[in-house]
């Protein structure tokens, strides 16, 4: 690779590596640095939604995750406060249907490993252990970055367009002062269970507020168990997490009976706070991909296809950029535009969501509704599936 590659990706998690998968295939020299070394560890919810799992068809890597075991999982089981449960699978709904019929489970270790050897497949430049340090200006544009490498030395690396993909400690967001708090304050609290042999094909989620719980099966006899709490309740106990974590579950009664029999399998960690606001850069050369981009919350598992499916945007963004040679404020906008067009309406819905799951009584109301009305369930699993638009949800409530 000559020096001064065409683009430069700082981060090699989903949102990362997939942009970088796609601009390679499009020709365009690539650069991708890591400050870590994969394998590595990564606190998620690990869930795939049947769209994820079609942008992982299409990046190449959808055989090997079927290969390491990913979990199909095939719907959602949701418990509100009062116990009235609700359950649906992922069907079609109109003219829409869910990639392969199903979700997928499966740890980020097997699905980062699974892109990252993807990469290595490519004409790609990929750097391990080296951590970006700040961005390079010049005038209204970023023109590359600075670093240091896995042997402690300082190392500028310059390309037209920089991808910030660096996750929710974006180096890049930050040294562009896009990052913003967000006034919804929660921790998640993940962990591994085993002794659920009937947690296998579908992911629950519990609903009592101010909590929620959700289990994720990724293999027959591993479970991927989260609990999301405020966080002003669990930054007493940082250092003791796992006596806050089996206090908490005992307090929600229906999580608590349900996992009775099971073996907590690894420590609790916590990721929070969870919401964040990130503004678009306001300068060119410069463009910000996955939860370097903002994050609101996990419920529906919206991490994982909202990095792929941005990656796809930014790539499409980045390949025009390089048509015209002009990467400009003005001419990066267009992927702005894509993604307020792609995302607004679910993030709407998944606000919409919140202030349900944030009321007892409103929860019960609508789980007793789903409970009535199965094919509004199955509207509200395909929008949160991310193969039905949101758009339809609201024309189905008020066509019912």
């Amino acid at each position: 690779m000559r020096p001064g590659a065409d683009v430069i990706v700082v981060g090699a998690g989903p949102a990362g590596a997939a942009t970088a998968i796609l601009l390679a295939e499009r020709g365009l020299e690539v650069l991708v640095l890591d400050r870590a070394k994969f394998p590595r560890p990564k606190i998620c919810g690990e869930y795939l939604s049947p769209e994820a799992v079609r942008i992982l068809d299409g990046l190449g890597v959808l055989k090997a995750l079927d290969a390491a075991g990913a979990a199909l999982v095939m719907g959602m089981r949701i418990t509100a406060p009062d116990g009235t449960v609700v359950a649906g699978t992922y069907r079609p709904v109109g003219p829409w249907q869910p990639y392969r019929g199903h979700a997928m489970g499966i740890t980020r270790s097997r699905l980062d490993g699974a892109l990252v050897d993807r990469l290595r497949a490519l004409p790609v430049d990929f750097r391990e252990q080296v951590r970006v340090t700040d961005v390079l200006g010049d005038g209204d544009r970023i023109v590359g970055v600075e670093a240091i490498d896995v042997e402690g030395r300082r190392r500028t690396f310059r390309a037209p367009l920089v991808v910030g993909a660096d996750g929710r400690a974006s180096v890049i967001a930050q040294r562009l002062g896009c990052r913003r708090p967000h006034r919804l304050r929660r921790m998640a609290l993940v962990t591994y269970v085993a002794g659920l042999p009937d947690c296998r094909d579908a992911g629950e989620i519990f609903v009592d507020p101010p909590d929620y719980a959700i289990l994720n099966p990724l293999s027959p006899d591993r479970v991927n168990m989260s609990v999301v709490v405020p966080l002003e309740h669990v930054t007493p106990w940082s250092d003791r997490l796992d006596v806050f974590f089996a206090a908490r579950v005992r307090q929600l009664p229906h999580l608590a009976r349900r996992v009775s029999g099971a073996e907590r399998v690894a420590p609790v960690q916590a990721m929070g706070p969870l919401a964040y606001r990130v503004r678009p850069p306001r300068v060119g050369g410069v463009l910000l991909v996955g939860d370097a981009a903002g994050f609101y919350d996990p419920l529906t598992g919206e991490g994982v296809f909202s990095a792929l499916r941005a990656a796809e945007l930014a790539a499409e963004t980045a390949a025009q950029a390089f048509r015209v040679g002009d990467w400009s404020a003005a001419t990066l906008a267009a992927y702005e535009r894509a993604r307020r067009a792609c995302f607004g309406d679910k993030e709407r819905f998944v606000r919409a969501l919140q202030a349900v799951i944030r009321r007892r009584w409103l929860a019960n109301v609508a789980a007793r509704a789903l409970a009535r009305r199965p094919a509004l369930l199955d509207l509200l699993l395909g929008v949160a599936g991310d193969y039905v638009p949101a758009r339809a949800l609201l024309a189905g409530l008020r066509t019912r």
